[in-house]
């Protein structure tokens, strides 16, 4: 058993530590909203966001990248949904067959130096003097995106990608 020593009239008194910690306990439980009993809380309703359908969205020629992303987003998981293995020849296609500037894009490459699939592909659309930056593969959880500045050299992704001259 914990004890716990306490001075007083001049002697060492033992008392057990157990009561003290299950005061504390009890005092954690109910300090954390928790209750003994009682009903269960009434599960939320749905919002009216999840109800209704979203608009899709559309290419804006004028506006930022981070106005053009739900678009890019958009394109790329359309372009995943119709071939989960899709490479980069047919990720820049659906880029370009949405309206994006097939001169603006970068792409990686599909293979390893040894020739073996990529574990994430990596793809870009410059947008101004920012980028669009998508990436997809098993070992990255699947497709992400982002916007970022672009580089100093006036791309978008760091190390070598292969020419989109198809």
């Amino acid at each position: 058993m914990i004890v716990r020593s306490s001075v007083v009239a001049g002697r060492a008194r033992r008392r057990p530590l157990v009561p003290t910690l299950g005061i504390l306990a009890l005092s954690a439980l109910l300090l954390s909203g928790c209750s003994i009993g009682g009903d269960a809380p009434a599960s939320p309703k749905p919002s009216a966001s999840t109800e209704a359908p979203t608009e899709p969205a559309v290419l804006i020629p004028g506006g930022s990248a981070e106005e053009n992303l739900p678009f890019f987003d958009q394109v790329n998981r359309a372009t995943l949904a119709a071939n989960p293995e899709a490479l980069g020849r047919e990720i820049i296609d659906g880029l370009v067959a949405a309206g994006f500037d097939k001169s603006t894009m970068q792409v990686g490459s599909d293979t390893t130096t040894l020739g073996r699939p990529v574990d994430a592909l990596e793809f870009a659309v410059r947008w101004g003097d920012q980028c669009l930056l998508g990436q997809n593969g098993p070992t990255v959880g699947g497709y992400h995106s982002t916007v970022s500045p672009a580089l100093n050299s006036g791309g978008c992704l760091v190390g070598s990608t292969r020419p989109i001259d198809w």
